[in-house]
């Protein structure tokens, strides 16, 4: 299998979860851009954010139409969503490679278990 394929595999599993759970796809791509794209962490994550954010648009404007959720219930959302990520990509080059994956592992333990516990 190509590369290319490959890469195209990886994108279309990380839009099918984001799709399905409104969130998420990067679960399935970062682990898909170090071993198959071969990537080195770092370069995977920022890959993996610059992916899911097109993807992400995409749910939310299919989910808008869909559910129409009132705006008051996602602004809180919104805000701290936009001051996290802004937070999140000032520190990126600051934190080692391996605590990005040792934290990226604990967030994906802790949201498998509570959506099994849930």
């Amino acid at each position: 299998m190509t590369k290319k394929t490959k890469n195209r595999l990886a994108g279309t599993a990380g839009g099918v979860i984001n799709g399905l759970f409104g969130g998420g796809g990067g679960m399935v791509l970062l682990p898909l851009l170090t071993g198959w794209s071969g990537l080195e962490a770092r370069a995977a994550f920022a890959t993996c954010v610059a992916i899911i954010f097109p993807m992400c648009c995409l749910s939310a404007a299919i989910y808008l139409f869909q559910v129409r959720p009132a705006l008051s219930e996602l602004l809180p959302y919104l805000l701290g969503g936009g001051l996290g990520g802004v937070i999140g990509g000032m520190t990126f080059e600051k934190i080692p490679a391996r605590w990005l994956k040792i934290i990226f592992g604990l967030f994906l333990l802790y949201g498998g278990v509570r959506y099994l516990l849930w």
